[in-house]
Order: C-alpha cells, then structure tokens, then sequence
C-alpha cells in the first residue's frame, strides 16, 4: 500500500505488468481530473509495445506506482517532448517536480525539453514556472452541439467522396497527409507504423474516414473519431481527428465541405456532440470552425524549457 522508499526506474521499453501498471494510473488520474493526462500517441505506444525512440520513467512508492513520465525523443528540431501524471492518492509529495528533474537528466544540459499539460490544471502551470518553463504552445479542444443543425457540403468541382479501403488507401493518404501538414510539428510525419497503430485500436472505422478525390486522385479527407464512453467516462462524443487538404487543392474550399460532411456521419450514428483539436495560433482554421458551430472548451498547454 505505499509508505515505502521512493524510487524511479528509468525504462526504454515496458514489460507487460509495468504496461498494467501505467494504464491503471492513467485511468485513475483520468477520473480525479477529468482529462487523460497521456496523449494519443503516448497511449498507442504503450498498449503496442512502446517506441524504441521513447524512455520511460516510473516512480514507485514502495510497491505502488505513485508518478510515470514518458519521453519523446524522436524530433530533433524542436526537442524531447515529455508527458507525466502522479497518482491522486500521491500528490503533495514533490513526486510531479522529482520527474521533471529526471526528464532533465535525460535530456541533458544542452538539450531543450517540453512539458506537455493537458486540460487547464494550475498546479501543472506553477510546477512549469517554478522550474523555469515557459509557455510555448498552446491547443484549443473546441465542441459543438450536433442537435443543432449541420449545413450541406459544397464541394468543389470535380470532387467525389468515398470511404477508406484498409489495406489499399495506406500510401496515398499518408502522402496527401504528410504534404498537407508539412509544417506541422505533430503530423506531418506520420509513418506507416503510425497509420496501423491507429487501425488496430477498437475506435477506427473507416466507415467514417472520408477521401476527396478529384481526377481519381486523392486530394484531401475528413478521418473522424468516436469517443467512447468506456474509455473517457463520458457519453460517446465525435471528433474531427483529422481534415487535410493537398496544396494543391487548398483555398477552393474543401476543407470545410469535408468537415461538414463528418459532422453529417456523425450527427447521423446518433452523437450529441463532436470535437476537435487547434492550435490558438491558426486564427483561420479557429475562425472556420467558429463559423461551423464550435467554440473553445479547452487547452492542452506545452511548455519549453531552453537548451542551455
């Protein structure tokens, strides 16, 4: 039950009962606050093995899992990227800060490290400042109600729609994807391996994965998502997951035609409410979706700490 000595384990990949072990503390910080603290991708590497590039911290109060912190060191331009949690039973403790030291070790002097909070948590805020992070980044979770009624697409000429076909659409969609958000610092280098992760888990269907196609050639695509109950304590929500566009294509206005024909599909398998993921600073993606109905709900905030 605790009370024993605190010690951290550093890990690059998991065994299986450590996997356990980390699922069970984000399910439980997950039910204290409301938001998983782990990202998607985190998640996905944790229930398939991990990622060679990932390291893993674990910090154990005796024999209970009292904080985790996982390590992204995959990008080296903009830096590690690193997520933690802290069990609720074990809080107060200084075990939040003992991790952020260790991700520095990790890192080293002359690396730059990002913290990644997720939900608008003040505690997470004052433990970033008080170890000198700044603020760098910032995304909206924004939602809109869908009883409320979802306008008709246009589509621009020429453009027909249809669904994903597993096992044939792979290469095509991950180089429209990767074009459309060459500049983004999350998914604009996706891999294979990252694509068939995400068809693995129980969530995908490609019933609702929509390709634009103009001249038999992909150009853009609406990937949406259910949220299920089971997983976030929460009645089943939709998200827009995905909508890209090829360059080639962008400024016609299919972007927001393949969002509203998502909204539809999701509307029409009886969701109440759908959401998704901006960063604060594309003002004209926040402005298209203000426009379509949503409106912010959250942030996920990161926070930079400088090489040396």
């Amino acid at each position: 039950m605790g009370g024993g000595s605190v010690h951290l384990e550093r890990r690059e990949r998991l065994a299986p009962d450590e996997v356990r072990a980390v699922l069970r503390l984000v399910d439980e910080v997950t039910a204290a606050d409301g938001v998983r603290p782990l990202a998607e991708h985190v998640m996905l590497h944790l229930r398939y093995g991990g990622d060679v590039a990932a390291r893993n911290l674990l910090l154990w109060d005796g024999d209970e899992l009292a904080g985790y912190a996982h390590l992204d060191t995959t990008d080296a331009v903009e830096g590690a990227s690193a997520e933690l949690a802290v069990a609720p039973t074990h809080r107060g403790r200084g075990h939040g800060r003992r991790l952020v030291e260790a991700l520095r070790a990790e890192v080293g002097a002359t690396g730059r490290l990002r913290l990644w909070s997720h939900g608008s948590h003040d505690g997470a805020t004052a433990l970033a400042h008080a170890l000198g992070f700044r603020r760098e980044r910032v995304l909206w979770q924004m939602r809109r109600s869908l009883f409320s009624p979802v306008d008709e697409p246009r589509w621009p000429e020429g453009v027909t729609i249809r669904t994903f076909r597993v096992g044939q659409d792979e290469d095509a969609w991950l180089a429209v994807n990767n074009r459309a958000f060459a500049a983004h610092p999350d998914q604009g280098t996706w891999s294979a391996h990252d694509l068939e992760m995400r068809e693995r888990e129980p969530w995908f269907d490609p019933a609702g994965f929509f390709l634009a196609e103009s001249d038999g050639r992909l150009v853009g695509f609406h990937w949406t998502k259910i949220h299920g109950a089971h997983e976030h304590g929460h009645e089943p929500m939709g998200e827009v997951y995905v909508v890209g566009v090829d360059p080639s294509m962008q400024g016609k206005g299919l972007g927001p035609a393949l969002t509203l024909h998502g909204l539809k599909h999701l509307r029409a398998v009886g969701l109440s409410q759908v959401m998704l993921y901006v960063d604060d600073v594309n003002t004209n993606a926040i402005r298209t979706y203000e426009r379509l109905g949503f409106a912010k709900w959250d942030v996920d905030v990161c926070f930079l700490q400088d090489a040396s």
